[in-house]
């Protein structure tokens, strides 16, 4: 589950495993009691050392953890447990049969783009919480790609499984989404494992939709709610560049122009900061 929420990266993991105690040689204290240099500076690298392998030690736990998810996911497909549906299926099910459609996608998805008539439940969202450990998630999420994909870290809604059960009951036609197909399996998993069984997973998601295949609300189709960040600002998503393949050049002009200004705008903060920089200089020559 941490992977699909983008939560534990691996320098939260060495932080969670310093504040547990499981790592104990982790840490400035160890470096700062040597007396000596040359010890500091292998107490150092030896450091690194232990440091890395925790990050590879987490990396190969997650895989594998996916790995073992999938496994029991394509059993739940391939059981006839979970049953599959195309987005243009969904709709018409939706339509025809008044299925629910329930949308397990976090609020900064759910604000772009919903399907009309659709419950708002998300199995992982943006956490608000201000503790040490989550700002420094959300830090190390802003660095490791954040900052370009938009995608922010999220963390494993506890109240899932109760929210829908006060929503739904247990013999419900549940229809569950969620931008890609990825999230929205892990939500068919925890509603079997709670009795529900009558589940339909929307194969690729929302992402997968065309416009006519289900009613939308919000302010911009479907296949752009998963993106963000500066990628979605010049356009430079695989969304947006097939958008721009349909509608022609007056779609990528408007994008082109904008890095153009994002470019501009750079060059003069950098000269501003220069003539400051000089000014400062002058006045201490004075």
């Amino acid at each position: 589950m941490e992977a699909l929420g983008h939560g534990l990266l691996p320098l939260g993991a060495v932080r969670t495993c310093q504040k547990e105690g499981r790592c104990p040689l982790i840490g400035s204290i160890h470096f700062l009691s040597s007396p000596f240099p040359s010890t500091l500076k292998s107490l150092k690298y030896k450091n690194n050392i232990r440091m890395q392998a925790v990050e590879e030690e987490y990396e190969l736990k997650q895989m594998k953890d996916m790995a073992a998810a999938k496994k029991r996911w394509d059993a739940l497909i391939r059981d006839g447990t979970v049953k599959v549906l195309t987005p243009r299926e969904a709709g018409y099910a939706i339509q025809l049969s008044n299925k629910m459609l329930l949308d397990v996608r976090p609020s900064m998805e759910r604000k772009k783009a919903w399907v009309k008539g659709s419950t708002w439940i998300p199995i992982f969202d943006v956490d608000a919480s201000l503790e040490l450990r989550t700002l420094s998630l959300k830090a190390t999420n802003f660095l490791m790609g954040g900052w370009w994909s938009g995608v922010p870290a999220l963390s494993y809604n506890k109240e899932f499984l109760s929210n829908v059960e006060e929503k739904f009951a247990k013999d419900t036609d549940l229809i569950v989404a969620c931008q890609k197909g990825l999230r929205s399996i892990a939500a068919c998993e925890v509603l079997h494992n709670a009795d529900y069984n009558n589940i339909f997973w929307v194969q690729g998601g929302l992402e997968a939709a065309e416009e006519e295949d289900l009613e939308r609300e919000g302010p911009q189709p479907f296949k752009f709610a998963g993106i963000g960040g500066l990628s979605e600002f010049l356009g430079w998503t695989d969304q947006q560049r097939d958008a721009a393949a349909k509608e022609g050049w007056g779609y990528r002009l408007t994008f082109s122009a904008r890095l153009v200004g994002l470019v501009l705008g750079a060059d003069a903060l950098f000269i501003g900061a220069q003539k400051v920089g000089q000014y400062l200089q002058m006045l201490r020559s004075h």
